[in-house]
């Protein structure tokens, strides 16, 4: 594989990725081409002791999430790492894929339901004292701040647990990728 190649392949393996950060990945290998080359190695077998460039693009793109993550915990971040962690766990995709979907739809419907909640609270405050509410104005007040006092408690559970099962999901990717990262190094060896 030619320098070229290897760059375009890298490259199309790490869209998405911002323009920057991209640049920055791209400028170290081509480092290693440049070195390369004033050692008297061809292209080629810089290609080839660099490894595959979409493996290498995928486990990128996984440190990249990572990083992202652990500085900025949002819903963007969680996505981004989520996606690199699939990208890198490509082998385990057919396991993993339907847990991992499954796991996202409950703690999304959960989340569906708690604002649920906390509209029917509102509801109930707002529209209850004014409808002869089971034991009067006070008690539908008191019911609809309950309600939705309690679906904001949910929601800040519901956000930990979220952030657990995140951070296992990326642990997951971390152990999958010290169990292969020997077998990828002395392959490239």
């Amino acid at each position: 594989m030619t320098r070229n190649e290897f760059i375009r392949r890298l490259k199309a393996g790490l869209k998405g990725m911002t323009s920057q950060d991209v640049a920055e990945i791209v400028a170290d290998y081509e480092a290693h081409f440049d070195s390369g080359a004033a050692e008297g190695r061809s292209e080629q077998e810089v290609a080839q002791a660099l490894g595959d460039p979409s493996r290498l693009a995928r486990e990128l793109r996984f440190e990249a999430g990572l990083r992202n993550w652990q500085t900025d915990r949002s819903p963007s971040s969680a996505f981004a790492a989520i996606i690199g962690f699939m990208g890198l766990a490509t082998i385990d995709i057919l396991i993993l894929l339907p847990i991992v979907l499954s796991v996202i739809g409950v703690i999304f419907a959960f989340y569906v339901a708690i604002f649920a909640i906390f509209v029917s609270g509102g509801f109930v405050l707002i529209v209850g004292p004014f409808q002869g509410f089971p034991g009067g104005a006070l008690a539908a007040i008191f019911a609809g701040l309950g309600l939705m006092g309690g679906s904001i408690a949910a929601g800040a559970l519901l956000t930990i647990v979220s952030i657990w099962v995140i951070n296992a999901l990326l642990w997951f990717g971390r152990l999958h990728y010290r169990v292969i990262e020997p077998a990828i190094k002395s392959d490239d060896a």
